[in-house]
């Protein structure tokens, strides 16, 4: 076993010791509300936004892009547990901005190790094999952090499993600050009609 699986395991414990009633806490959210962000570990979207458990669907993946899985989240929240409005939250110095699509399909092609940032440049340091299959994945980076959220904004808006009515709103988060500043194109491509 590993230390951290230890570690997750005691802080597990303690949490289970006084959960309380979250048990019943109801399936939809309770202020109605989906959050699309990153999976950076510097944002913790319950402070953020005021969350406590039961309040909001909270939806991540790598750059808090408008994938297809995230839209499907995004449609089950709204379609079968009542969430009403959505928040689409891309950050600054997002690690989804430091490398394209062709960078990490050749460093995959190389080997399957960790890569290292090496005076701004990715270099891979494992022994191969690597593998192909990054050729037919879109890694969907991140070249300009406002623009990427107006890209998602309207995804999520022309979606056709989205209804009009729905208000998509953008933002970027601030990880120095820990402030949220709207994106105005974003959050107008999102109006709900």
């Amino acid at each position: 076993m590993s230390k951290l699986r230890d570690e997750v395991l005691s802080a597990n414990a303690a949490y289970a010791e006084g959960f309380g009633d979250k048990g019943k806490l109801a399936l939809p959210p309770a202020r109605r509300f989906a959050v699309l962000t990153c999976m950076d570990a510097r944002i913790d979207p319950a402070k953020l936004a005021g969350l406590q458990e039961g309040d909001a669907h909270v939806i991540r993946n790598a750059g808090g892009r408008a994938s297809d899985d995230a839209i499907r989240s995004l449609v089950i929240s709204y379609k079968l547990l009542g969430t009403q409005e959505f928040f689409v939250i891309h950050h600054t110095h997002c690690g989804m901005q430091l490398f394209t699509e062709e960078t990490l399909r050749e460093l995959l092609k190389s080997s399957l190790e960790t890569a290292v940032l090496d005076e701004g440049q990715w270099k891979d340091v494992g022994r191969g094999p690597g593998s192909a299959q990054g050729e037919f994945v879109d890694w969907l980076t991140i070249k300009d952090l406002a623009e990427s959220v107006v890209v998602d904004v309207e995804r999520i808006r022309t979606s056709p499993l989205v209804p009009k009515r729905i208000p998509i709103h953008g933002f970027i988060y601030h990880v120095e600050t820990g402030r949220l500043v709207e994106v105005p194109r974003a959050t107008e491509v999102g109006r709900a009609s």
